[in-house]
């Protein structure tokens, strides 16, 4: 089916749904139905009556029964007065309101809503004389299409989840229920789709950073300010020791910056009007000074470039900076590591020249694909330009230079990508890398950025061959991103059973009795000497030892549980022939005493 289709589709269960719902409920009043990946929701006011997942299958029920009556979908216009009438005459003041935002500013408002259920768009921004609706049996909506020619083209779906949702996304309006369904051309694709959920379930971060002892959250620190533990302090550090090594070896160098700074700072940089509704503000009480806690690093790192003279020999300058920036975040948008409130990023900003472009972008696309590469997830590049509205700063002219060196270096290092207009930052073009995990999921990771706005903004400079002063270009780059949703990501890809070098415990020594104890020192000192040096060059074996007067089958359950790689055995039998018992996930082995060392360093 194609992909067009497939929209037609998943947009008419929107409405099938809706329709169930008001068989059901008759007095339910509609907000907006559009298509997102995989599926629908419809936001439904039911007043006082909640929807529960036990209802879903009485839902479900109706809607074959509409689509087996083979319903045509009846497109109509009307005047918008008359469809503001018929709102009031149909108790939905949802549509009601919408109707007379579109009455008023026409598109300037759809473009601002959920924008499905609109209505009818014309090119102007001026307002509508008319929208269109769309009639299915009994069923009328305030709607733009598309939808499928006859309810019997509608291939398979399911009813998944109920949610609350603020009218317009706005926690000052009415709560609604917001019911979700998915849908697929056939049967087949959406067992495959649960089937997969099912994995993604069983993976999901929050249930295994739980389980594995990785990080926790309190109601006393705050909602999306995650806490982690020791062993998730040593994953976190250890990820983030790789990229700092990766990015030194292409000439990186390492900087400091504090955690707050003057408002004027990022007035200057332009994010203060761009964002300044997610600044964490702070008052000083000695000073007349308007602080915030830094969002980002990259206004930081320009005063760093801008504290000397610099010359065309300098060129280029990076700097590197693992660091916590802090954002308010919508507290309905938290939840575990996807998304928090202090997010700390492997950030790194390059000054350089713009015949330096190509060789830099090329070095960090290089650093990238080994990270990934190392932890076995496949990258395809997304090329994220400008659209053509006002949220962007700078000269057009620069954005399309910027554009088009971007792709020339994606295109000469072979990788694959894609182009998709409206997902730039404000101040520049980005290459963003969409990794894919170990069950095909996709998820924005690295990124990319050539930045042309804030060296003027700023006015940063340099002096060329000439002696003339010349404003430097800035490439922003996160390998990781934000380190806590990378570490979301590498906790399902691998399912909590990390890569031996990553693992905050990688070796669990077991013993069987107490009689094998001396040999167990022996073991310890070994391990203790070994240097593991990659990826991560000079890391020390991370090791403890289990010797509680327990059975050694409740010994290696539990270190199984938690997801140790690497399991050593240590019974008489092994002391007296001085061999271990090697359990991973490959498989039991046995191992001189004299080999553990070269073993363990190639694991």
């Amino acid at each position: 089916m194609s992909e067009d289709k497939l929209y037609a589709m998943r947009h008419s269960l929107a409405h099938i749904m809706a329709a169930a719902v008001q068989r059901l409920w008759p007095d339910a009043k509609f907000g907006v139905g559009p298509v997102v990946e995989h599926g629908f929701y419809y936001d439904i006011d039911l007043g006082e009556t909640k929807i529960s997942e036990q209802q879903f299958n009485k839902i479900e029920k109706i809607m074959r029964r509409i689509i087996a009556e083979k319903q045509d979908f009846v497109c109509t216009k009307c005047p918008i007065d008359d469809a503001i009438q018929w709102a009031k005459d149909s108790h939905q003041p949802y549509k009601e309101e919408l109707l007379n935002d579109l009455k008023r500013a026409g598109t300037t408002v759809a473009k601002d809503l959920d924008a499905a259920e609109m209505g009818t768009i014309t090119e102007s921004d001026s307002a509508l004389d008319e929208v269109s609706f769309y009639t299915n049996g009994s069923f009328k909506d305030l709607c733009r299409g598309p939808h499928v020619a006859n309810t019997s083209e509608i291939g398979a779906f399911k009813l998944m989840r109920v949610a609350g949702a603020y009218w317009r996304g706005n926690e000052k309006n009415p709560q609604m229920q917001r019911l979700y369904g998915v849908a697929f051309a056939t049967q087949e694709e959406l067992d495959e789709y649960l089937k997969q959920l099912e994995l993604a379930k069983q993976r999901d971060h929050r249930k295994l950073g739980k389980e594995l002892d990785l990080y926790t959250t309190s109601p006393l620190v705050g909602v999306g300010l995650p806490l982690f533990t020791p062993r998730g302090t040593i994953l976190r550090d250890v990820v983030a020791q790789y990229s700092n090594q990766l990015r030194q070896r292409f000439g990186f160098e390492k900087v400091w910056t504090p955690h707050i700074t003057k408002k004027d700072l990022y007035e200057t940089s332009g994010h203060w009007a761009k964002f300044g509704e997610e600044l964490f503000l702070v008052k000083s009480q000695e000073t007349s000074d308007e602080m915030a806690l830094k969002p980002m690093n990259c206004p930081h790192h320009t005063q760093i470039f801008a504290s000397q003279p610099r010359s065309y020999r300098d060129m280029p300058v990076r700097y590197l900076e693992t660091t916590t920036d802090y954002r308010d975040e919508k507290t309905g948008e938290l939840g575990g590591l996807n998304r928090v409130r202090s997010l700390t990023q492997d950030d790194s900003h390059v000054f350089c020249r713009p015949d330096q472009i190509e060789q830099e972008i090329n070095n960090l696309l290089s650093a990238a694909q080994e990270l990934y590469g190392t932890i076995d997830m496949k990258l395809r590049v997304r090329l994220s330009y400008r659209d053509d509205s006002d949220a962007y700063l700078g000269e057009r002219e620069l954005w399309a230079s910027a554009q088009n060196q971007l792709k020339s270096a994606v295109e000469k290092v072979g990788l694959d990508y894609f182009e998709q207009e409206g997902e730039a930052a404000f101040y520049g073009p980005k290459i963003d890398f969409m990794a894919t995990d170990a069950i095909g999921r996709e998820h924005q990771v690295a990124t990319v950025q050539l930045d042309f706005v804030q060296p003027q903004r700023f006015g940063l400079e340099y002096t060329d061959r000439d002696g003339n002063f010349t404003t430097p270009v800035m490439i922003h780059c996160a390998l990781l991103g934000s380190i806590e949703r990378f570490l979301s990501v590498f906790i399902e890809h691998t399912g909590g059973w990390f890569p031996f070098w990553a693992a905050p415990e990688q070796v669990r020594i077991l013993t069987i009795n107490d009689t094998v104890l001396d040999y167990v020192d022996e073991i310890t000192t070994i391990l203790s000497g070994v240097t593991l040096m990659q990826p991560v060059k000079y890391n020390e074996v991370r090791f403890i030892t289990d010797i509680r007067n327990e059975s050694i089958g409740k010994k290696i359950r539990e270190a199984t549980v938690v997801k140790i790689p690497t399991q050593i055995i240590v019974g008489p039998k092994d002391k007296e022939q001085r061999i271990v018992s090697v359990r991973t996930r490959a498989g039991e082995e046995q191992v001189t005493i004299d080999q553990l060392a070269s073993y363990i360093q190639n694991v």
